[in-house]
């Protein structure tokens, strides 16, 4: 891959005043091999796999960012999803792989490990309901673990029986961790077409199609797609589009030779580049501040829709052209506590949840990092689960809701978590019941889109 040597240096600037980084290096790896009957021999097994394989990540990661200047935030593993190779076991002892998962993670020192993992878009075992009933506690007495759970697709519809289990399961979360504002939330996300390649947490496992390790990378760069088209001299949308395209390109060669150099490295297979903005605290380094670069007063008023419909179309295609190996997410995030136009739209009450979710029509993601006060009712969780899951199901498309019931917590407060993970400010939800509709579980039938090849 020739680079320009103006490439180089307008990389750099990119670098040091707006905000341009590799938000995630993910190595995958295989656990299937590391499958026994005996939980403690599965437990060995499953740490020295991980830290074996991944012993060097986090020194490679530090070299290659060493080696061309751009930095890497956060190293992170994802696994085969537990519930796929731990049915035998008690709920007790899939919380002891959670702690094993945590222990090898702390070890090598990435930053978060994801994969503790519930396939049940078309129906649950009972391994898979034990594993579902164990995230609460898991997330509790772990630090680093990330777990996920895929309830719908398009082919197999939304299955709501486990919609409706994990209203109940995100509630007892964020009451196990209330001494942290509900923290364990954040690091649990439902799922509709969950993606097996995705490097981003809290949603990474690794696919059971998958090779047995392999680095996946997640790109950035808000900051610099909004420095860009303010520098445009009164442009009209199409030539905004452009400017878009161009700029994702530049970020994903950047990724992409970046994710190549440490698969080389680590000897691993290099998986792909995840095109996602991925928002910060950072003021600028946002995407709701690029809707508001396109003319919008403040995100969430009308025409925010079509703004972000046209930043995330723009982003694939640029990204698609500068690399074969485009994959995971790939699109616009708007995660609120971590996106500081996101937070102070939310404030000034232009932006609420159902626009929220009418964004998730057409962004990369779904309801993401959304606090909502204390005592909002698991039902009324579900239900909101049940809408975003209905959007990915009929658009073909991944979404996904990580959803925050901060304990003690009302309408307008302000959780701080800091770090990556911002300030969530506690947004309103419905006062009427979807009590009724949640209680019917069953599952949702997938669409007439599903018999499309």
């Amino acid at each position: 891959m020739f680079i320009h040597p103006e490439e180089i240096m307008e990389t750099i600037q990119m670098i040091s005043s707006m905000n341009l980084d590799i938000r995630t290096v993910t190595m995958g790896i295989n656990l299937r091999d590391c499958a026994h009957p005996d939980i403690d021999t599965f437990n060995d097994n499953v740490y020295e796999k991980i830290t074996h394989r991944a012993n060097k990540l986090v020194d490679v990661a530090d070299e290659v960012e060493q080696l061309y200047g751009v930095p890497i935030i956060n190293k992170r593993i994802s696994v085969t999803p537990i519930a796929t190779i731990a049915e035998t076991f008690t709920q007790e002892e899939i919380v002891s792989i959670a702690q094993t998962l945590d222990r090898a993670a702390n070890d090598i020192g990435v930053d978060f490990i994801g994969g503790f993992t519930a396939l049940v878009h078309k129906g649950m075992t009972a391994g898979d309901r034990r594993l579902i009933n164990a995230i609460p506690e898991s997330l509790a007495v772990t630090e680093k673990v990330c777990s996920s759970v895929n309830v719908a697709t398009t082919k197999a519809g939304i299955n709501m029986n486990a919609v409706h289990l994990m209203g109940n399961v995100i509630k007892e979360t964020a009451d196990l961790t209330r001494d942290r504002d509900g923290i364990g939330c954040a690091k649990l996300v439902v799922f509709a077409n969950a993606p097996e390649d995705n490097p981003f947490m809290a949603g990474a496992f690794h696919g059971v199609g998958e090779a047995d390790c392999v680095i996946n990378v997640g790109v950035s760069g808000p900051g610099v797609v909004n420095s860009a088209i303010r520098d445009l001299d009164n442009p009209d949308l199409g030539e905004i589009a452009e400017c878009i395209k161009k700029t994702a390109f530049k970020i994903t060669r950047m990724g992409e030779m970046t994710g190549r150099e440490v698969s080389r490295r680590l000897e691993a297979d290099f998986g792909v580049v995840d095109l996602s903005l991925a928002p910060t605290p950072e003021v600028g380094d946002s995407v709701a501040a690029i809707l508001e670069a396109m003319g919008l007063e403040s995100c969430g008023t009308h025409g925010t829709t079509a703004a972000l419909a046209l930043l995330n179309d723009a982003v694939k295609k640029g990204g698609a052209m500068a690399s074969s190996s485009v994959g995971g997410l790939s699109g616009a995030f708007i995660p609120v506590s971590e996106d500081a136009g996101m937070i102070e739209a939310v404030k000034r009450g232009s932006l609420k949840l159902d626009k929220l979710e009418a964004m998730t029509s057409v962004c990369s993601v779904g309801l993401d990092m959304i606090a909502v006060p204390g005592d909002t009712s698991a039902s009324t969780i579900s239900a909101i689960m049940a809408d975003e899951m209905a959007i990915g199901m009929i658009n073909r498309k991944t979404t996904a809701v990580r959803i925050i019931p901060a304990p003690g917590k009302n309408t307008g407060d302000i959780v701080e978590y800091g770090g990556l993970l911002g300030s969530c400010p506690v947004m309103p939800v419905h006062k009427f019941s979807s009590e009724g509709f949640v209680k019917k579980a069953g599952r949702i039938p997938a669409p007439i889109q599903a018999l499309t090849n």
